[in-house]
């Protein structure tokens, strides 16, 4: 489990935060954090304290990375490339996740590397992370800019014929009472755009594989856009079931077998394909997962029962 407790021994009374940059290779900011999270305890206690002196035995909580193998397909010194598998997150989102692709980029690059975008868990997919904190401060600001260019490839219900792009405000949900979407397009939404390319259609499916150009970062912008333009991405959980399905799902109690029927596919059918983008050099990056190869993931057409919005 990648946060755990461990004892330490502080040999001569110090600062709680000294003791920790000391013993993690943290930065100052980085141990106070611990400390306000309460992650060093005397005898069971927190010490929330950034300014307390401590001695003697101490236990610690702390992220401590559990490899599962997932070597970067790409590296170098500033940065480096991951595959993330769907069905894992970027980030632990709680103490108790068991692995999230963090483990792996610190496993690699230690405690200063970090995911410097995110992919939602059941996206698959290219996954930039940078090794220190010049380089995240920088590709971070790139995301930001929209200097980084990404493509995506998506399997979407229907058949789809023409290049289409989409420009729709995007506006986060507050209410989930109606609908669990976690956005919506609304003109009260910010701007967004994204360009999508049929690539493929199988008509024993159903499906057409897509490429999709997103243009913006909003929050499951690809997503919805598909959903709004009535060929949601197969598999997808949230847009293009019903309300009761998609509940049915983040409560845990839909089966496999249901989820194929209601929602077209197994897991969500998106996938992070290129990253284009300068660090002193110009990168291009592909995946090299066969995505397309993955439609025997997708439910057949005479099988699936599938709300198009």
């Amino acid at each position: 489990m990648p946060f755990v407790k461990e004892k330490f021994i502080v040999p001569k009374r110090m600062p709680a935060f000294l003791f920790i940059m000391h013993t993690f290779n943290f930065t100052q900011g980085g141990a106070q954090r611990v400390l306000a999270k309460g992650r060093l305890l005397i005898d069971g206690i927190s010490i929330f304290n950034t300014g307390e002196s401590i001695e003697g035995e101490v236990e610690i909580v702390y992220f401590k990375p559990a490899s599962q193998g997932n070597k970067p397909i790409f590296q170098n010194k500033n940065f480096m490339v991951f595959e993330k598998y769907s069905g894992v997150l970027v980030h632990p989102n709680t103490m108790s996740t068991p692995y999230s692709l963090l483990d792996e980029i610190r496993t690699v690059a230690g405690n200063h590397a970090n995911a410097v975008h995110r992919i939602d868990m059941e996206t698959s997919g290219l996954l930039l992370a940078s090794k220190n904190k010049k380089s995240e401060s920088y590709l971070k600001g790139s995301f930001e800019s929209r200097s980084i260019k990404k493509s995506y490839l998506a399997w979407v219900d229907g058949k789809l014929t023409k290049p289409f792009s989409s420009s729709e405000p995007i506006k986060i949900n507050s209410d989930y009472s109606h609908t669990k979407h976690k956005v919506f397009i609304s003109k009260e939404g910010k701007t967004s755009h994204t360009n999508f390319i049929p690539l493929e259609y199988n008509e024993e499916l159903d499906a057409t594989l897509v490429e999709c150009c997103p243009h913006t970062g909003r929050t499951h912008q690809i997503r919805v856009h598909l959903f709004h333009a009535k060929h949601p991405i197969l598999g997808d959980p949230i847009y293009g079931t019903t309300f009761n399905t998609a509940n049915a799902y983040l409560e845990g109690e839909l089966s496999p077998n249901e989820r194929m029927i209601h929602m077209g596919a197994s897991r969500l059918m998106l996938h992070a394909q290129s990253l284009r983008f300068n660090f002193g050099s110009k990168f291009y990056i592909e995946s090299k997962s066969d995505f397309k190869g993955m439609k025997s993931l997708i439910c057949s057409k005479k099988k699936r029962v599938f709300n198009r919005g």
